[in-house]
């Protein structure tokens, strides 16, 4: 296992021990490892781009998506790039929390 893979099971662990604990501030509000760079491009709802955001968007749809890119099933300019970095487990982990957001 992956050093990166080791730190995102340890950051998610946290995220879920922090969530059972009922605090105010929980750890699953912040954007999972990864989760940044997509804002780059995808600005928050409400932002008019060119690039669609992906804030509340099925979480079922953006692995979807996101495994499209990385097979090359779906036409894209860099996203089957930038889908590659990214393992199985940190696409659903950024997928989940985009769907939160509202």
């Amino acid at each position: 296992m992956s050093a990166r893979a080791l730190l995102f099971g340890f950051v998610l662990a946290l995220a879920v021990a922090a969530d059972a604990g009922g605090g105010a501030a929980s750890a699953l509000t912040l954007p999972p490892a990864g989760a940044a760079s997509c804002g780059g491009c995808h600005a928050p709802q409400g932002v008019n781009t060119a690039v669609p955001s992906l804030d509340g968007r099925a979480a079922g749809d953006i692995v979807k998506l996101m495994q499209d890119f990385r097979s090359g099933t779906q036409p894209s300019t860099v996203m089957d790039r930038i889908a590659k970095g990214f393992s199985d487990a940190e696409i659903e982990a950024i997928a989940a929390w985009y769907a939160r957001q509202k």
